[in-house]
């Protein structure tokens, strides 16, 4: 299967094509998901002169972490007061500054590694839709006491000055995070990993595996490899090969469109280079791109297959909504595409047996979560630390099947309804 046509497709620097394994391949690990944590844990471990082969049913990047918004900061889909009364202050504190170390890693992979297609712009901003200034002061001077981590509190004339939206009140801006092309980025990273010796083959779905020594198996339909250690990234996509890993997430389809090329319409609406995120529970997030010739924007969920084009004309409405000047702006392109959340909001990183990895479930996390799970993974494997047990409290819970998806469904329209009494009660 190719690509689906998104806007990261058509953009695409690197267009190598990779064979598909044949015949019996002996390693050190086998990665299974050529996405950001398995290419990451990858590179890493060929890093470390580790021999290395990575599997992928498509393409480099298919999966979510080649069609995202391309936001990369620091934090978690779930607050940090609930990931402390899980873990403990001191855990959620070390957490959190992997999720920072996770931002940082990837910056400096562009810069070491030349990835300037990656095309880094800094700047993500929070924005409320209601008025509430003084509680973005309150959480600003908490991160910097608690973390050394410095965020800019803008007012509401300030944000208005760069968002000419009658729907945005005060704001705070990261400038350290960034956004940036995370598919450009993946195949860099590939590329990285090849010369450093590794394996990466494609159009290669695993299809069974046998972990019952210490040399693990895992088949293709053309090939064997055998390997020492063995990592599922597969996220999203996760089939039945591994059923434990399968029932821990939940699969929830995003959806994301590009407009067409209209640089001063867009200015009249927007004039800032950094991503924007509004603070709802539901909420959209969108960034310019092609200098500022386009917006990219994001949003909404479902836990079963819908119309994209249905989906896009409520992203649209909600765009329209927040930017009454931008009524005239065409839509040129929109994809959809699956992430894994599990049921905690946190992500899945850890050892399910002596050699036998996971990385997976990170639905709303990041770009920078992704890429510090396959860090850690990694570290494991080499014996560097064990700084992957972290995440130990948030294992692979059963996510509840169908009656989980219906769950999370319900939630998610809860949280919009919440979002929209919140606003009008402001």
């Amino acid at each position: 299967m190719a690509y689906p046509d998104t806007y990261y497709k058509r953009t695409m620097a690197d267009q190598t094509t990779r064979p598909a394994l044949s015949g019996v391949v002996e390693c050190d690990a086998v990665i299974i998901g050529a996405g950001l944590a398995g290419l990451t844990t990858a590179l890493q471990l060929t890093r470390a002169g580790k021999r290395v082969t990575v599997l992928e049913a498509e393409s480099v990047g298919f999966g979510a972490s080649g069609r995202n918004g391309g936001f990369v900061g620091p934090g978690y889909a779930t607050g940090g007061d609930d990931i402390a009364r899980v873990t403990g202050k001191d855990a959620a504190r070390k957490l959190h500054h992997l999720s920072i170390e996770g931002m940082d890693f990837i910056r400096d992979n562009i810069r070491t590694l030349g990835i300037e297609d990656a095309q880094p712009e800094l700047g993500i901003m929070s924005v409320l839709r209601y008025d509430d200034g003084e509680s973005l002061k309150a959480y600003a001077e908490e991160t910097r006491r608690e973390y050394g981590y410095e965020l800019e509190y803008m007012d509401r004339d300030a944000v208005r000055a760069v968002l000419k939206s009658e729907r945005y009140f005060q704001a705070l801006r990261n400038p350290n995070a960034f956004h940036m092309h995370p598919l450009n980025y993946l195949r860099a990273i590939a590329v990285e990993i090849e010369r450093l010796g590794g394996r990466i083959c494609e159009q290669s779905p695993a299809v069974s595996v046998d972990f019952s020594g210490a040399e693990k198996r895992v088949k293709t339909s053309g090939g064997e490899v055998k390997a020492k250690d063995v990592v599922f990234t597969t996220g999203g996509y996760t089939g039945s090969l591994n059923g434990k890993l399968k029932r821990s997430y939940l699969p929830i389809a995003t959806y994301v469109m590009v407009s067409e090329d209209a640089p001063e319409l867009i200015a009249s609406a927007i004039a800032t280079k950094s991503a924007i995120g509004d603070n709802r529970r539901a909420g959209d997030y969108y960034r310019l791109v092609d200098g500022g010739r386009r917006i990219l924007w994001g949003g909404r969920i479902t836990t079963h297959a819908a119309s994209t084009a249905g989906l896009v004309k409520e992203l649209r409405a909600e765009m329209v909504g927040t930017y009454p000047q931008l009524a005239g702006l065409k839509t040129e392109l929109a994809w959809s595409g699956l992430m894994s959340y599990a049921r905690h909001l946190m992500p899945q990183i850890g050892r399910m047996s002596p050699g036998v990895w996971y990385c997976t479930a990170f639905g709303g996390h990041g770009l920078n979560t992704t890429a510090i799970g396959g860090k850690v993974i990694a570290e494991g494997i080499l014996g560097e630390t064990e700084r992957y047990k972290l995440f130990e409290p948030f294992g692979l819970v059963w996510a509840g099947g169908l009656a989980g998806l219906a769950v999370a469904q319900l939630t998610y329209w809860k949280l919009q309804a919440q979002d929209w009494w919140r606003e009008r009660a402001a």
